[in-house]
This record gives C-alpha cells, sequence and structure tokens, in this order.
C-alpha cells in the first residue's frame, strides 16, 4: 500500500505539471526539477543523472574531500550486474549452446539443490524458487560486516548457504528476487565456455563496446580511479568508509563496476538489438509482475512510466551505493547513482524519471 501511494504521488505530478506548463516551458521543467531532485536528499554525499548527454551531479566524490563529482566517476553497480550475466547466457542461447527451457541439471550436474526441476529460464527470471543466501545475517552486501568484508568466497559457499533453507516456492509457481538465481547463472556460463565468467562479459560485451571503465573485481576491494567513495552512518551514530568491499559475495549476482556512460552504451546496444537475436531479446522482455510499477524479465527489468510508456533496464543497491540503469525503445537513457544515501533511492528514482519522460522527450 506505501509504494502504491509513492507512485500514484509521482504519476499526480506529472499529470498537474503537464497539464499546467505550455510545451515550451515543459523542457525547462524538466531540468529545473532534475537540478531541485539531483541536490534534495540529505546524507547524500554524491549524485550523478545522466539523460542522454546530458549530466546532473551534486556533492563530492570523497566525503573526507571537498572535490566536487564530475559524473565520470565509477561506482559499484550491485545487481546491474545481472544484466550483463543474463546477456553473456541469452548469446549462449543464441550459439544453440544452451536451452532456456532445459532444467539446470542439464548442465550443472549435482550442484543445485532441484535442478531438474528448476529451468534457465526460471533462474533468469527469479522465478525458480531458488533461496536467497543473502537473507542470512552476515551474507549481505547491503549491510556493514566490518573486517568481515574483505573475505573471500567461492561460488559454492554461496549455494551452500542458500541451500541451508528449504524452497521459496515450487519452480514456475511465483516471483521471488534471490540473488542465489545468479550464483547458479555465472556457473552455467562457466560450465558452458570452460571460461570465467567474468572473461566470457569482457570478451563478448566489454571489449566489443569498448566499455574501458566496467570491470569485474574478484577479490580486489579497491575502486579504480577516478571514483565515487561511500559512507554509512552506524547505530551508534558513527561513520564509516564503505568503499572498500571484496565482492566475491556478491559474485555473478552484482559485483561489477562501471560508470554513467558505459551504463548507458551498454543498454543503448542491448535494447538497440546488437547484443542479441530478436526473438532472444524479445524473451528477455518477456516479463513477470514484480510490484512497484516494475516488471521482470530474464535479467532485465521494465518500470512503467505514470505518463504512459515504458523503461528498460536494471537497478542496483550495495552498501553506500544505489543506481538505476534504465533505456526508452526511442533510444533515450536515463542513469542515477547516489551514494552514501540511507535508503533505495525509489522515490527520486521515480521523481527524476517522471520529470525526465513525462514533462518533454529529451
Amino acid at each position: 500500500m506505501k509504494c502504491a501511494r509513492r507512485l500514484a504521488v509521482v504519476a499526480s505530478l506529472a499529470i498537474l505539471t503537464v497539464g499546467v506548463l505550455g510545451a515550451t516551458a515543459l523542457a525547462f521543467a524538466r531540468d529545473q526539477t532534475i537540478s531541485v531532485l539531483v541536490a534534495a536528499p540529505s546524507g547524500t554525499s554524491s549524485t550523478i543523472v545522466t539523460v542522454e548527454d546530458k549530466v546532473w551531479t551534486a556533492g563530492v566524490r570523497d566525503p573526507a574531500s571537498t572535490e566536487p563529482v564530475s559524473g565520470t566517476e565509477h561506482f559499484r553497480i550491485g545487481s546491474i550486474t545481472k544484466t550483463f550475466v543474463a546477456t553473456v547466457l541469452l548469446q549462449l542461447v543464441d550459439e544453440g549452446k544452451i536451452t532456456l527451457d532445459n532444467p539446470v541439471e542439464n548442465y550443472l550436474p549435482g550442484a543445485v539443490r532441484g535442478g531438474e526441476e528448476i529451468t534457465v529460464r526460471q533462474v533468469l527470471q527469479h522465478t525458480s524458487g531458488l533461496p536467497d543466501y543473502m537473507k542470512a545475517a552476515g551474507w549481505s552486501t547491503n549491510r556493514w560486516r566490518g573486517e568481515g568484508r574483505y573475505r573471500d568466497y567461492s561460488p559454492d559457499d554461496l549455494l551452500h548457504q542458500a541451500f541451508t533453507r528449504p524452497p521459496d516456492f515450487l519452480p514456475g509457481e511465483s516471483f521471488r528476487y534471490s540473488n542465489t538465481n545468479y550464483i547458479v547463472a555465472g556457473l552455467l556460463i562457466e560450465a558452458i565456455t570452460g571460461q570465467a565468467y567474468g572473461t566470457e562479459i569482457k570478451q563478448r560485451i566489454l571489449q566489443p563496446l569498448d566499455l574501458a571503465g566496467t570491470s569485474i573485481p574478484g577479490s580486489d576491494p579497491q575502486l579504480p580511479e577516478p571514483s565515487i567513495r561511500a559512507v554509512l552512518e552506524l547505530d551508534d551514530g558513527s561513520r564509516v568508509d564503505v568503499t572498500e568491499q571484496n565482492e566475491t559475495l556478491d559474485w555473478a549476482a552484482g559485483e561489477m563496476i562501471s560508470t554513467s556512460t558505459d551504463l548507458t552504451t551498454f543498454l543503448d546496444a542491448l535494447l538497440g538489438g546488437r547484443l542479441l537475436t530478436a526473438p532472444t531479446l524479445a524473451e528477455m522482455r518477456t516479463t513477470v509482475p514484480m510490484g512497484m510499477g516494475f516488471h521482470y524479465g530474464l535479467g532485465l527489468e521494465r518500470f512503467d512510466l505514470p505518463c504512459g510508456g515504458q523503461l528498460w533496464g536494471h537497478g542496483g543497491q550495495l552498501l553506500g551505493y544505489v543506481t538505476y540503469a534504465y533505456h526508452r525503445d526511442d533510444g533515450h537513457t536515463l542513469t542515477l547513482l547516489r551514494a552514501s544515501g540511507n535508503d533505495d533511492s525509489f522515490l527520486g528514482f521515480a521523481a527524476i524519471a517522471t520529470a525526465a519522460y513525462c514533462f518533454a522527450s529529451p
């Protein structure tokens, strides 16, 4: 109910603004509204918003300094990693090396509990029923883990933790977002290709698209420079720097690092049909409801705008960083990064998307 009220507020804002302003004033209203929204969040140290080739920034690169954000910095993209992983797996579908409706047991014998009944499609769409290993205490990169944030994990460690819990539901019966699905997806890539999933992403996506600012860090806890650093306020009021993390706890579910420019280029290529065949891209865009105006395809989210129309992309959240990267079918793109905030920035994203797409066409 709370989420529905949030969307209703955003929709009302769009309708009222479009009704009151003339067409000439809408573009100005869009830019001014985005400027206000970028600067507004309390507790957020850094914000980058890009709409096409226009960039809005606020805050500082490092909360301990006064150097302003430029918009070119590297940051952690969290679950947007899933879209890269799904794209590679769907390229393997195009190559006839894997079939969406085959059970994962065919490719990972004995590795996934109940894998005989879980299909590749269900893994990519979070309809497998596999429980999320990150729900266990100390197993989420959305929580402060102290020195534990430098620990190494293997994909087998993550699956073992997931399988200490019962399935959420029978395969195909429902939708529930679970990071475990994309640990399985990463393992599928490795089983089929014989290479690390990150190597496949580099060779199939990063190098062909010249995404020099995007990387798969593995055990390296550092961010490439220039970077956005993030802090977190703990329950006792103290503040800690959360920039450095060993992201093997996320692995193929959320470890990647990128920039706003690279995310725009990637989504342009993916949704423009340059990375997948048309039939496979259509499969990727076949969705089930998530709630809050979102629907989930195969590693791809659809967000329904309050004024009509749809955005396609993915969001990502881990400790200190929240990112939204979306693309409209006419080619217009939107990315949002907020660092050091204390929530998922959904309202900010919805309001910025409303301003960008409902006030006037960029």
